[in-house]
Protein backbone atom coordinates (compact mmCIF):
# COMPACT_ATOMS: atom_id res chain seq x y z
CA UNK A 1 0.00 0.00 0.00
CA UNK A 2 3.04 2.11 0.79
CA UNK A 3 4.52 1.75 -2.61
CA UNK A 4 0.95 2.62 -4.45
CA UNK A 5 1.13 5.91 -2.36
CA UNK A 6 3.95 6.67 -3.14
CA UNK A 7 3.71 6.43 -6.56
CA UNK A 8 0.23 8.11 -6.96
CA UNK A 9 1.64 11.31 -4.82
CA UNK A 10 5.06 11.57 -7.10
CA UNK A 11 2.71 11.40 -9.99
CA UNK A 12 0.90 14.05 -8.63
CA UNK A 13 4.29 15.56 -7.67
CA UNK A 14 5.61 15.44 -11.21
CA UNK A 15 2.68 17.21 -13.11
CA UNK A 16 2.51 20.02 -10.08
CA UNK A 17 6.35 20.61 -11.03
CA UNK A 18 5.92 20.35 -14.76
CA UNK A 19 2.70 23.03 -14.22
CA UNK A 20 4.76 25.18 -11.90
CA UNK A 21 7.54 25.45 -15.06
CA UNK A 22 5.13 26.02 -17.47
CA UNK A 23 3.31 28.74 -15.06
CA UNK A 24 6.91 30.62 -14.96
CA UNK A 25 7.41 30.67 -18.20
CA UNK A 26 4.10 31.96 -18.96
CA UNK A 27 4.64 34.48 -16.64
CA UNK A 28 8.08 35.83 -18.18
CA UNK A 29 6.80 35.35 -21.76
CA UNK A 30 4.14 37.60 -20.69
CA UNK A 31 6.02 40.39 -18.83
CA UNK A 32 8.40 40.13 -22.02
CA UNK A 33 5.15 41.09 -24.10
CA UNK A 34 4.00 43.46 -21.80
CA UNK A 35 7.41 45.12 -22.18
CA UNK A 36 7.47 45.03 -25.77
CA UNK A 37 3.95 46.33 -26.32
CA UNK A 38 3.93 49.15 -23.93
CA UNK A 39 7.51 50.21 -25.20
CA UNK A 40 6.65 50.07 -28.76
CA UNK A 41 3.69 52.15 -28.10
CA UNK A 42 5.64 55.13 -26.39
CA UNK A 43 8.13 54.90 -29.38
CA UNK A 44 5.38 55.41 -31.99
CA UNK A 45 3.84 58.68 -30.00
CA UNK A 46 7.57 60.12 -30.32
CA UNK A 47 6.17 62.73 -32.51
CA UNK A 48 3.49 63.54 -30.05
CA UNK A 49 5.72 63.75 -27.23
CA UNK A 50 8.11 66.11 -29.48
CA UNK A 51 4.81 68.46 -30.09
CA UNK A 52 3.89 68.42 -26.49
CA UNK A 53 8.08 69.39 -25.41
CA UNK A 54 7.91 71.66 -28.38
CA UNK A 55 4.56 73.51 -26.95
CA UNK A 56 6.22 73.83 -23.38
CA UNK A 57 4.82 70.82 -21.36
CA UNK A 58 7.27 70.06 -18.67
CA UNK A 59 8.81 66.36 -18.77
CA UNK A 60 7.14 65.44 -15.81
CA UNK A 61 3.95 66.23 -17.14
CA UNK A 62 4.96 64.07 -20.08
CA UNK A 63 6.02 61.27 -18.19
CA UNK A 64 3.27 61.05 -15.85
CA UNK A 65 0.37 61.05 -18.78
CA UNK A 66 2.24 58.32 -20.32
CA UNK A 67 2.68 56.66 -17.27
CA UNK A 68 -1.19 57.37 -16.80
CA UNK A 69 -2.33 55.55 -19.93
CA UNK A 70 -0.38 52.90 -19.36
CA UNK A 71 -1.16 52.03 -16.12
CA UNK A 72 -4.65 52.62 -17.23
CA UNK A 73 -4.35 49.49 -19.79
CA UNK A 74 -2.41 47.25 -17.67
CA UNK A 75 -5.00 47.50 -14.84
CA UNK A 76 -7.82 46.79 -17.53
CA UNK A 77 -5.73 43.93 -19.05
CA UNK A 78 -5.37 42.61 -15.08
CA UNK A 79 -8.91 43.16 -14.25
CA UNK A 80 -9.67 40.90 -17.77
CA UNK A 81 -7.00 38.22 -17.05
CA UNK A 82 -7.62 37.72 -13.12
CA UNK A 83 -11.52 37.35 -13.47
CA UNK A 84 -10.79 34.74 -15.66
CA UNK A 85 -7.96 33.06 -13.93
CA UNK A 86 -10.55 32.95 -10.77
CA UNK A 87 -13.00 30.95 -13.01
CA UNK A 88 -10.06 28.35 -14.54
CA UNK A 89 -8.81 28.43 -11.01
CA UNK A 90 -10.89 25.75 -9.66
CA UNK A 91 -10.46 23.37 -12.46
CA UNK A 92 -6.83 23.50 -12.07
CA UNK A 93 -6.81 22.43 -8.04
CA UNK A 94 -7.89 19.07 -9.28
CA UNK A 95 -4.11 18.76 -10.72
CA UNK A 96 -2.29 19.66 -7.99
CA UNK A 97 -2.19 18.11 -4.47
CA UNK A 98 -2.30 20.18 -1.81
CA UNK A 99 -2.73 23.49 -3.81
CA UNK A 100 -4.92 26.23 -2.38
CA UNK A 101 -7.73 27.54 -4.96
CA UNK A 102 -7.16 31.36 -4.17
CA UNK A 103 -3.79 32.26 -3.09
CA UNK A 104 -3.95 35.89 -2.97
CA UNK A 105 -0.27 35.65 -2.16
CA UNK A 106 0.67 34.33 -5.90
CA UNK A 107 -2.29 36.24 -7.68
CA UNK A 108 -1.10 39.69 -5.70
CA UNK A 109 2.41 39.20 -6.62
CA UNK A 110 2.02 38.48 -10.00
CA UNK A 111 -0.20 41.67 -10.53
CA UNK A 112 2.33 43.85 -8.85
CA UNK A 113 5.30 42.07 -11.03
CA UNK A 114 3.09 42.85 -14.18
CA UNK A 115 2.44 46.32 -13.20
CA UNK A 116 5.78 47.06 -12.41
CA UNK A 117 7.09 45.79 -15.75
CA UNK A 118 4.12 48.16 -17.66
CA UNK A 119 5.72 51.17 -15.53
CA UNK A 120 9.71 50.24 -16.37
CA UNK A 121 8.65 50.23 -19.37
CA UNK A 122 6.84 53.52 -19.97
CA UNK A 123 8.79 55.29 -17.87
CA UNK A 124 12.08 54.27 -20.20
CA UNK A 125 10.79 54.85 -23.18
CA UNK A 126 9.01 58.52 -21.44
CA UNK A 127 11.87 59.57 -20.57
CA UNK A 128 14.23 58.52 -24.08
CA UNK A 129 11.18 60.24 -25.76
CA UNK A 130 11.23 63.23 -23.73
CA UNK A 131 15.01 63.71 -24.47
CA UNK A 132 14.67 63.88 -27.76
CA UNK A 133 15.21 67.31 -29.28
CA UNK A 134 11.19 68.45 -30.59
CA UNK A 135 12.50 69.58 -33.56
CA UNK A 136 13.74 66.42 -34.58
CA UNK A 137 10.53 64.57 -33.22
CA UNK A 138 8.51 66.66 -35.60
CA UNK A 139 10.46 65.68 -38.73
CA UNK A 140 10.60 61.92 -38.37
CA UNK A 141 7.97 59.79 -39.66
Amino acid sequence: MDEVEAEAFTRRSATGYLLGIFATCALILAAMGIYAVLAYSVTRRTQEIGIRMALGARRAAVIGMVLGQAMRLVLLGLALGLGAAFGLAHSLTSLMFGARMYDFRTWTGVALLFIAVAALASFIRARRATHVDPLDALRCD
